[in-house]
């Protein structure tokens, strides 16, 4: 038996691996690689063809660096299971389906200049008819419930505490009388983050496959983020200025929603409007109202207070249409504006830099990981002019960044958690995978520094036996 590490391998998007049991080939993950337009499409395009043929896809949750290629790789010819928590499979229903609409609108922008210039066109990497086609193989299963997936292949997910429905996967693999008990925690979550539960222990594992997205850095608390969110809207709002906020429509988005709930509740930053701008967010505050199986107490003891909870619509704007999305350019007085995606990519997130980034009245702020090459790292390392839809804007606004915020466990986290998993069996070897090469390193430094190993980085493409 074998394991490949396809994607997510020494960098921190489109995680994809891959499980060679006798016959039979299970995929970890299949998410969308993000960066450079054409590189990032030339890898997608291959991991698919890479996965095609096999027999069966574990998700450990709904984020499009986990799940978004996943249409691609049903376009490209696979046709088994799909195995997902019930939450994830109902986010990945509106995730996927809203990714594809970006791509194609986004292809449909571009496409009036290249028609103009007489250059090549481009096509979306899927559509919304191949998201929607790829939901006919999603099983939605509980937490703690064993299923066997292919012939050697067993496997069930505990919770990760990173989003709704995440999940850390233990995998039971026989082969030829060998049996190999491995752990992934897809991205692994952090202690005391609102609105979801705090990640289980992976328990007694030959192998573990660890992320390390914040492997050579710890971050601030959750209660330190909150603080300094509220620093943030305040000096905005003293300069007359708007705030905006590139954030994944799931989770990151939910978990500023909450914390400004909870910092207007207690009087500490002004009742200026916010706005959630994504059509998106609408349907996944309603799959959050579906799934309380997923929150932590605070979060159902607030819901028993206040009906609407947190994310209602009592103290938020959900921005669906078009025309309320270009309403918004037109805002004068102080506001927040939260709009994906996360890394700004893509979306109407890109629309609200283009006519806010040049105005050093307003903020942009940061809440998540900037991957390289990405437009928010752009920024974030200080750019003093970005492209934006294939045209030049000065950076003018205040850019702030709040690393607490990250749903990511950080290094200390990290350490702690393989420590913990290496105290419960018999701990053989940890794969590092998603992050970059600073963060890897580091991280596989600390692990050894513990006794904890041998610690493996893989490289692109590598098979390593079991």
């Amino acid at each position: 038996m074998e394991i490949a590490f396809i994607g997510g391998a020494r960098r921190v998007t489109g995680s994809l691996h891959m499980l060679t049991v006798g016959g039979a080939r299970v995929l970890l993950d299949c998410g969308l690689n993000e960066g450079r337009r054409e590189e990032a499409r030339r890898l997608n395009l291959e991991m698919a063809q890479l996965g095609r043929e096999a027999d069966a896809l574990i998700l450990t949750h709904a984020h499009m660096d986990h799940a978004g290629n996943v249409p691609t790789l049903v376009r490209a010819g696979f046709g088994g299971h799909i195995w997902a928590t019930a939450a994830t499979r109902d986010l990945c229903a509106a995730m996927l389906r809203d990714s594809a609409h970006l791509q194609e609108a986004d292809a449909a922008y571009l496409n009036k200049k290249k028609r103009k210039a007489g250059q090549p066109l481009i096509e979306p990497l899927y559509t919304q008819a191949d998201a929607e086609a790829s939901m006919r193989h999603f099983v939605g299963v509980a937490y703690h419930r064993a299923f066997a997936v292919a012939p050697g292949v067993e496997f069930s997910f505990l919770d990760a505490g990173h989003i709704l429905g995440s999940a850390l996967i233990r995998l039971s693999l026989s082969e030829d009388g060998r049996r190999v008990t491995l752990g992934y925690t897809g991205d692994l979550g952090r202690e005391k983050l609102p609105i979801v539960r705090d990640p289980e222990l992976l328990p007694g594992v030959d192998y573990l496959i660890l992320e390390s997205t914040y492997g050579s850095r710890d971050n601030e608390s959750p209660e330190e983020a909150r603080l300094r969110l509220e620093q943030v809207v305040n000096e905005t709002y003293r300069r007359g200025g708007k705030l905006i906020v590139p954030a994944f429509a799931v989770g990151r988005t939910q978990e500023l929603v909450y914390d400004l709930y909870v910092l207007r509740e207690e009087r500490r930053i002004p009742k200026l409007p916010i706005f959630v701008d994504s059509p998106l967010a609408v349907d996944v505050t309603e799959i959050f109202r579906l799934h309380p199986e997923c929150y932590d107490e605070q979060m159902r003891s607030l819901l028993e207070r206040d009906g609407y909870g947190p994310l209602g619509h009592n103290h938020v704007r959900y921005v669906r249409s078009v025309e309320d999305s270009k309403e918004l350019n037109f805002l004068r007085e102080p506001a927040i504006i939260i709009s994906a995606s996360g890394m700004a990519e893509g979306g109407r997130i890109l629309h609200h830099l283009k006519h806010n980034i040049g105005d050093e009245r307003n903020t942009i702020l940061f809440v998540g990981y900037q991957a390289q090459h990405t437009l928010g790292r752009r920024i974030l390392d200080g750019a003093q002019a970005v492209r934006i839809f294939d045209e030049e804007y000065p950076v003018r606004a205040r850019v702030e960044s709040i690393a607490g915020y990250s749903a990511h466990a950080d290094r200390t986290g990290l350490l702690s958690y393989a420590e913990a998993v290496a105290r419960s069996g018999n701990l053989q070897g940890i794969f590092l995978v998603h992050g970059e090469e600073e963060a890897i390193t580091a991280l596989a430094e600390g692990l050894r520094e513990r006794g904890l190993g041998p610690v493996m980085v893989p490289a692109p493409g590598e098979r390593v036996p079991l």
